[in-house]
């Protein structure tokens, strides 16, 4: 196994490129489930979940080859419609093909992703689009198992704002008869991202990007070609904070401003100086960092999967913070290893209430989920002394190369076996 090494205290600076989105990606090659041709696409990430989802669909039949940012998937030959539990335990996403293999061949076999680091996410509202739709959903052995003689479309009121449901339903309902209208959908980026590729594959959806998506089923969808994958808002933010660490300047590309306007705001609260310029941004952290509450909502609020990441700068600020997570209530798990390091953190319910601290220092610690080793690497980042990570196959699910990303601009940071 791999561990990451960093000297903390090194001032970054320079330029560095932010990949294209895991969030946005996978659903996106899910989507080719629901056509029969080559789908072609740009500034694809090389991250582990991206290569879990290339194994399942060559399970499910695709012929994919992916190299140098540029994925090819031939779902012309697809006919298997069971997703097995040695790939789905892996990457919550791999629920993500329960609607298209649904819509194509009405019948699917996926297995239940069960909970996480971060608490239990459940697929009740996936379940609850589809039997609107029209199919007959049980669970059995492990795994949601679906039918239907034909899928109509219908009026699905999601419960609550998820992401991966609104994913799902808008993938089965593209192909299905007659109008589907989503109330409550999830407005993230990565949600048009998809509304995008579908629409260019044929379908007809009107409303990505707010909490109401119409769509208009079509008989079929079209092969899709060249189509370039949208940055990684998450990773964006994380270099962000990397930025306001020992008053780095770094200039971030291929990125979005528009996509981290709440994350801007607070680190511009926080004193940190940001200048948006053509399709990049520029951060320079600031000598002294003030203390600002957070409190994580659904897009366009505070994201929940950069909570842990600006709870490190929060730890190195003035002042108190109170950090409060209304996603996700139990992902709190890197507070224990800061703690270690130094910080001066205390949960209470669901927030964290955080007191500045001058200085951390590095120390083993180990990462529990993905976006809390980003965290963990942060927190080496501005440490006194060495800090070892472990666990880092978290952080290559969803960010790629961070370490030497972060090494071209300054960081003394390496990985080592152990």
């Amino acid at each position: 196994m791999e561990k990451i090494v960093i000297e903390g205290g090194t001032r970054l600076e320079g330029e560095v490129r932010v990949s294209g989105a895991k969030n946005a990606v996978l659903p996106i090659m899910a989507a080719c489930i629901l056509n029969e041709g080559v789908n072609t696409f740009t500034n694809v990430p090389d991250l582990s979940d991206v290569r879990t989802m290339i194994k399942l669909l060559k399970i499910l039949g695709a012929e994919v080859e992916y190299e140098n940012e540029k994925l090819k998937i031939d779902s012309t030959n697809i006919d298997n419609w069971e997703a097995p539990y040695d790939l789905v335990k892996t990457m919550r996403a791999s629920v993500l093909v329960l609607g298209p293999l649904t819509a194509r061949f009405r019948k699917s076999r996926v297995s239940l992703p069960g909970g996480c680091a971060i608490g239990e996410r459940p697929i009740d509202q996936h379940i609850k689009g589809l039997e609107i739709l029209g199919a007959k959903t049980k669970l059995e052995e492990g795994y949601v198992e679906t039918s239907a003689k034909v899928l109509k479309g219908g009026v699905i009121p999601f419960d609550v704002s998820t992401v991966t449901g609104t994913e799902n339903i808008m993938l089965s309902a593209s192909i299905s008869e007659g109008e589907t209208v989503l109330l409550n959908a999830a407005c993230e980026p990565e949600v048009v991202d998809l509304a995008n590729v579908l629409i260019k594959m044929g379908a007809k959806i009107e409303g990505a990007g707010t909490d109401i998506i119409t769509i208009e089923g079509v008989k079929k969808l079209n092969p899709i070609k060249d189509y370039e994958i949208m940055p990684d808002r998450i990773e964006a933010g994380t270099l962000m904070i990397a930025a306001s660490l020992n008053e780095s300047d770094l200039t971030i590309k291929n990125c979005k401003f528009e996509h981290l306007g709440n994350l801007a705001g607070k680190l511009i609260q926080a004193g940190v100086e940001i200048k948006r310029d053509n399709g990049s941004i520029r951060v320079k952290g600031s000598k002294e960092i003030t203390s600002t509450d957070i409190s994580t909502l659904p897009y366009p609020g505070f994201p929940t999967d950069m909570q842990a990441q600006m709870m490190t700068l929060m730890c190195l600020c003035q002042g108190m913070s109170i950090i409060t997570e209304n996603i996700f209530p139990q992902r709190f798990m890197h507070t224990s290893e800061l703690r270690r390091m130094g910080a001066d953190i205390k949960i209470v319910g669901n927030s964290a209430v955080v007191r500045g601290v001058r200085e951390i220092s590095g120390a083993p610690i180990m990462a529990s989920d993905l976006r809390a080793s980003a965290s963990l690497v942060l927190a080496g980042l501005a440490a006194k002394g060495k800090t070892e990570v472990l666990r880092v196959y978290h952080l290559d699910r969803g960010y790629e190369q961070l370490d030497k990303k972060l090494e071209a601009v300054g960081a003394k940071i390496w990985r080592e076996e152990y």
